[in-house]
């Protein structure tokens, strides 16, 4: 009898990340178990190197989706993130992902969850993380995801098949609120912040406040250690004042620093997850981000580069090309509203491919392979 437990799995690039995808039904009930079965499973033990593992080292390539049928009348699958949180014991399942959520359809396809007909895929999402919800769509050719095509997407190399990506519910995903202090503004160590949740907890900070273009690599902001310690400050208090409580072992809020574009987008940014900072920025911390942006007394408004109209076009540039965020706003006219603008909808252009199919293994005194 081995002394390994085999979990089947599918390592799936979603967006601009890669992770391990599962069905429910595959790993334990209990959800202790569970995570020490996903930890061995991405080498998530302290080792930053994620050797004894299939993490890849680095927040954009640790993260994990489980997935299942949906018993809610609205959607077709239950999606569930974790977040393997790189160099440290721990994971955090607090937020969404909308890179690893590009390849949730593709997946429930390909393992059988789902078996949709025509020439293109209408797949409802339930988020567990928020509750929140989002209809992918994208091509289908005899039952099966097309995986190439044309669509393009920064920080991914060639072009694929493209998955449209339209989110409903995305206000307070995780705080309960879009702006979850209660202010557009906020100020912690003297410096003016913007807290807001549209689908990812973020802090919008001025990057001119740290003394820094903005402009920088991720590689050189992450050797300054004096800006991480700023930011990790700021981060422990917007997120008691935001409603999470004590973030310190949390991957939210995400930090992003807000400079003036400089390449015909929006915003320019560098974003932390939390601690270090991102080659790119997350699908739902682009949509924060950009809907920050859009009311006239946050912290980054006066930054930004934006267009006209209720359906807005908003491209976040970040340090690997630039990410496209479309807004759908609306009025509130009633007394209660007092005439606020409010965000109704947010579309996203994503991409996907499966890359490998298996089994992980695990040691079998960490689960002994039962389904209990």
């Amino acid at each position: 009898m081995s002394n390994q437990t085999a979990i089947p799995f599918i390592q799936m690039r979603g967006g601009s990340s890669k992770g391990i995808y599962f069905h429910l039904a595959d790993l334990p009930q209990d959800k202790a178990t569970r995570d020490n079965v996903l930890k061995w499973v991405m080498g998530a033990y302290g080792d930053r190197r994620q050797i004894d593992g299939l993490g890849g080292a680095d927040p954009l390539t640790s993260k994990i989706a489980i997935v299942s049928i949906s018993q809610r009348d609205d959607s077709d699958i239950d999606y569930s993130f974790v977040q393997a949180l790189v160099g440290e014991d721990g994971l955090d399942d607090t937020p969404n992902c909308g890179n690893i959520l590009s390849g949730i359809g593709a997946f429930a396809v390909e393992t059988g969850l789902i078996k949709p007909a025509g020439e293109l895929a209408n797949i409802r999402v339930y988020m567990t993380n928020s509750g929140n919800r989002c209809l992918l769509q994208f091509p289908l050719k005899n039952g099966l995801p097309i995986y190439h095509g044309d669509a393009r997407i920064d920080g991914v190399m060639g072009t694929s098949a493209p998955v449209m990506c339209n989110y409903e519910d995305l206000q307070g995903s995780a705080c309960g609120s879009l702006f979850p202090t209660g202010n557009h503004r906020d100020e912690f160590d003297g410096v003016q912040v913007t807290c807001i949740d549209n689908g990812m907890p973020v802090v919008c900070l001025r990057a001119s406040d740290f003394d820094i273009t903005g402009n920088e690599t991720p590689e050189q902001l992450n050797a300054d250690e004096t800006l991480k310690s700023r930011l990790e400050s700021i981060r422990l208090q917007a997120g008691l004042a935001m409603g999470l409580g004590d973030v310190s072992s949390k991957a939210v809020p995400k930090m992003s620093l807000v400079s003036k574009p400089l390449a015909g987008g929006a915003v320019n940014t560098r974003t932390f997850i939390p601690k270090h900072c991102h080659k790119a920025i997350g699908v739902l911390g682009a949509v924060s981000v950009a809907s920050a942006a859009l009311y006239q007394d946050s912290a980054i408004n006066d930054l930004a580069t934006l267009p006209d109209g209720m359906v807005k076009d908003i491209k976040i540039e970040h340090p690997s090309g630039k990410f496209d965020v479309q807004l759908s706003l609306k009025v509130e006219d009633d007394e209660t509203q007092d005439g606020d603008m409010q965000i109704e909808r947010a579309g996203l252009l994503r991409t996907t491919r499966m890359l490998a199919r298996g089994e992980a293994y695990v040691p079998s005194s960490v689960w002994d392979g039962k389904k209990t």
